[in-house]
């Protein structure tokens, strides 16, 4: 058994028995793992340390030992060894260009050391250490490990550096404590190669460039960390820096790249964060604040994704986006910038969830070129500008959005910039949403509050979509129609405008349906010269509340329209019209007017419909397809259907099929004998409307139908009250439909009625015939109970003939009732608790699937009906947070 070697201790001294008079003699001594003792003084030496050994003082304070570098081309301390560890000991260089300590093989522990004159560098496959030194007085680069072993800078000071504070290069794998980089006049800490490190508590103040530089294939974890005052750039991320799996120390949810967490970016010469090339970075929990550049700028193809961060008062803009490069941000805030809070141009894709952007110089956000923006329950307010504009070619998409306090539009669309719009909330402002792009717009459920101006406005020559929206309070007109404009506008309401609801500029020619205009301060409806456009099922209430004797309905020189099952109530006069005006009313009726021009009868059906859609039930309902859908687009709202698995497989064969035929036409070929008819059966809220409205559009965009459009009617829509009436109202109800789909929905009801005073068979006699006249032009689609459904296509040969496929819907599992519910909740701001999902599981579990069950539409009642009740509960509570409002708990399930 052999006995473990005790290192020994070599002493080096200036005079002094058994002391040797130079480091190097002492060196040349010692064997692998001995300690030399070195007692205080200076020591002009250029020390090669190719063994294993440690440099101490011997005693008297830290750094009372100094070595200096005897030739100005060699550095002061080169090592070759593995295993060297130098202690508390001042290591000056005479040329701050070169290496000061050199580590060109083995591994080097400095710890306590004062390194001046020159850098420190490790290169091949060589290990460094730095603990609690300082360097300083170099040029180029105070550390720089160009190596592929391992780095660790623990609580070390680099300053006064002509150059780069620490350059981290090859393929290091560097892990940097407690980290000073100040007065450097390069970048304060440079990641390039395929090097990987980590950065925990640093601080970097006053880089003459960049605070932290990537390039190349580099990766970085930033933990904790300081960026401030930097020249240029806070953090610059260039070259092919990819987030991957090439660092094991990565943050949670990090896989690699650039990853700051816990970081802070301040007052910045240029860019707080800039991304460029490939380059990738991540952001966590980071604050940037200052800088006279943006905030976090991406460029060329990189990505950037900043997680529940902060962006404070950049001189520029707080995120900027161009090139090809992908931002995101979530749970982020966004405040204070010169500029725009958000700017996309180019090809960029931008995405913003649940953040602030507020108090911005500019426009709060600015998406421009060809960007693509998206943004999802968010707040935006409290500019001199725009909350939101998209302008040139660029592509928003919004969803669940609030924005208020804004010196010029809320959303701002304009040049032939495209958007799809849902759950927008603007408040305030000199006017609510400014629609003027010829692109594709369009806005769902969407609430504009008292604005200054108008609440929406539709630019000229425009043809945004506008459904379910909500305008109230505005100080001028509610909705505006600018000239030669062909907007859709359905399900709408327009309240307590100062000036009027709904204003037509000439040549207008919108499609306006379901409308209600109410408590306007001038006219419900005003036609501008020459304008022309439908309105269907419309109420105009209280106009001219203002006292001065406004008109509901005013109808310009030149201009006509054409009403249809309007009703004009609660003012004193309803139609006023000017000389050359040329208006049609269609079964319109006054009530409650003190000068009426139109009929002041209705039928009973219409007086009890009064209180929203007021010819609503002896009317068609119309749903306008947009023009810009695409086939993929709609098979993949399809898709997203709850349940309806049997129903989505047969609708996808049936495209297949239409495909085919349409091809043939294409190519001259005759096509096959097909029906395109289609009879659904199914309990109600199995979406039956739904799909159908989907169908037509599928049917549109394969080109077998013009337009797509959806007509819903019923019995009453098609059969009539005396003898000749019901041919002409169902010819009225086809033609209607024509280029789209006529959705018959309890179309049994049509024969179910015996007697010489049903007219039920007369109006099916009437459909059939037409349907033969204009077999390309319309698919009729009859819905209703499969039992009853089945009695009715049997009923007429013709019939049968016509309708010779069925899609079944079957009810919604427990599963897809809860999915539907949730769907509703997030669409309102609200959010389910696991426990509250459960109870909605058991809930439904229990319901039975009899006939008559509401499925979605019981889904949707119970969801209003948790809202109610939460409502109670909330309003309990002394101290009301904004998770108290939003949270569905099992106490508010019925």
């Amino acid at each position: 058994m052999t006995a473990t070697a005790i290192p020994a201790v070599h002493r080096v001294a200036a005079k002094g028995r058994g002391a040797h008079r130079s480091i190097t003699a002492a060196v040349r001594a010692a064997a692998d793992g001995d300690e030399i003792r070195i007692a205080p003084g200076d020591y002009v030496e250029v020390l090669v340390l190719d063994r294993a050994v440690s440099l101490l003082p011997e005693e008297g304070p830290d750094l009372a030992v100094r070595l200096l570098a005897a030739d100005p081309g060699r550095p002061v301390l080169d090592v070759t060894a593995p295993g060297v560890r130098v202690d508390g000991i001042a290591l000056t260089g005479q040329n701050p260009a070169l290496p000061a300590v050199l580590v060109a093989a083995g591994g080097l522990e400095l710890d306590g050391c004062d390194i001046s004159g020159g850098r420190v560098e490790a290169g091949g496959d060589a290990s460094l250490t730095l603990r609690a030194c300082r360097v300083s007085g170099a040029a180029l680069a105070g550390v720089h490990a160009n190596t592929t072993g391992r780095t660790e800078l623990t609580d070390t000071l680099v300053e006064d550096i002509d150059g780069t504070g620490v350059v981290l290069g090859s393929a290091t794998r560097a892990d940097v404590l407690g980290l000073t980089v100040r007065d450097v006049t390069g970048s304060g800490v440079r990641v390039r190669g395929r090097a990987a490190a980590v950065l925990r508590d640093c601080r970097i103040t006053a880089p003459g460039r960049s605070g932290l530089l990537t390039e190349d294939e580099a990766s970085v974890a930033a933990l904790d960390c300081r960026l401030e005052e930097t020249g240029v750039e806070g953090v610059r991320v260039l070259g092919s820096s990819r987030r991957s799996e090439g660092n094991p120390e990565r943050p949670e949810n990090a896989d690699g790249g650039v990853v700051l967490a816990d970081c802070q970016v301040l007052r910045t010469g240029a860019d707080g964060v800039a991304v460029s090339g490939t380059g990738d970075v991540l952001l966590l929990n980071t604050r940037i604040r200052g800088g006279s550049g943006p905030g976090v700028s991406a460029d060329d193809d990189s990505t950037a994704v900043l997680v529940d961060c902060q962006v404070d008062r950049p001189h520029g803009s707080c995120l900027v986006a161009r090139g090809n490069a992908r931002l995101s941000a979530e749970g982020t805030s966004v405040h204070g910038s010169r500029a725009n809070g958000l700017l996309a141009g180019d090809r960029s894709q931008v995405s913003l969830a649940s953040s602030n952007v507020t108090d911005c110089g500019f426009s709060a956000v600015h998406a421009c070129d060809d960007s693509r923006l998206t943004l999802t329950s968010c707040r935006i307010g409290s500019t001199p500008e725009h909350g939101v504009r998209a302008t040139d070619r660029a592509e928003l998409t919004v969803e669940g959005v609030r924005i208020s306090d804004c010196g010029l539009s809320g959303l701002q669309l304009d040049a032939s910039a495209a958007a799809r719009v849902r759950g927008l909330s603007v408040l305030r402002g000199r006017t609510g949403i400014s629609a003027e792009s010829t692109g594709t717009v369009v806005l769902e459920e969407c609430d504009v509050t008292e604005a200054e101006r108008a609440g929406i406005t539709c630019g000229t020559g425009t043809s945004a979509v506008l459904r379910d929206c909500r305008i109230s309070g505005t100080g001028t007109a509610g909705l505006v129609i600018g000239e030669r404009a062909t907007p859709s506008v359905e399900d709408c309401t327009v309240r307590d405008a100062t000036g009027s609801g709904l204003v037509l500029g000439p040549s207008a020619e919108p499609r306006v349906r379901a409308v209600t205009v109410s408590r306007t301060g001038k006219n419900s409806l005003f036609v501008g010269e020459k304008a022309r456009g439908t309105f269907e099922e419309c109420v105009f209430a209280g106009a001219g509340n203002d006292g001065k004797g406004f008109p509901a309905v005013h109808m310009s020189a030149g201009s006509a329209p054409v009403l249809r099952g309007c009703l004009v109530r609660d003012t004193e006069e309803d139609v006023a019209a000017e000389k050359g005006a040329r208006p049609v009313f269609d079964d319109c009726v006054s009530r409650n007017v003190t000068h009426p021009a139109l009929p002041t009868g209705r039928t009973e059906a219409l007086a009890s419909a009064e209180g929203g859609s007021a010819a609503a039930a002896t009317q068609a309902r119309e749903t306008e397809a947009p023009s810009e859908d695409t086939l993929e687009d709609l098979l993949a709202e399809l898709d997203g259907l709850a349940g309806l698995d049997r129903v989505k497989n047969d609708v996808s064969s049936l495209v297949k099929l239409m495909q085919t035929v349409r091809r043939r036409e294409e190519m001259g070929l005759a096509a096959p004998p097909l029906s395109r008819h289609l009879v659904f059966t199914g309990n109600p809220g199995t979406g039956k409307t739904t799909v159908a409205r989907l169908y037509g559009r599928i049917l549109a965009a394969v080109g077998l139908l013009n337009r797509g459009h959806l007509v819903e009617a019923d019995r009453s829509a098609l059969v009539g009250e005396y003898v000749g009436h019901t041919g002409p109202k169902t010819t009225r109800v086809f033609e209607q439909a024509r280029g789209g789909v006529l959705f018959i929905d309890e179309a049994y009801t049509l024969t179910q009625y015996a007697g010489t005073n049903d007219f039920g068979q007369e109006a099916i006699a009437t459909l059939l015939k037409l349907m033969e006249d204009y077999r390309d032009d319309v698919v009729v689609i009859v819905a209703g109970y499969p039992r009853e459904m089945e009695v009715f296509v049997r009923s007429n040969p013709g019939l049968a003939s016509r309708f010779n496929r069925t899609l079944i819907f079957e009810d919604y599992g427990s599963a897809e009732l809860v999915t539907i519910v949730e769907h509703q909740a997030a669409q309102h701001q609200y959010e389910l608790t696991p426990p509250a999902r459960e109870a909605l599981t058991a809930h439904f579990d229990t319901l039975p699937r009899e006939r008559g069950f509401g499925n979605g539409r019981a889904a949707r009642q119970l969801f209003q009906a948790m809202t109610e009740r939460q409502a109670y509960r909330v309003a309990e509570l002394s101290d009301v947070s904004e998770s108290d409002l939003k949270t569905l708990t099992p106490q508010d399930l019925p």
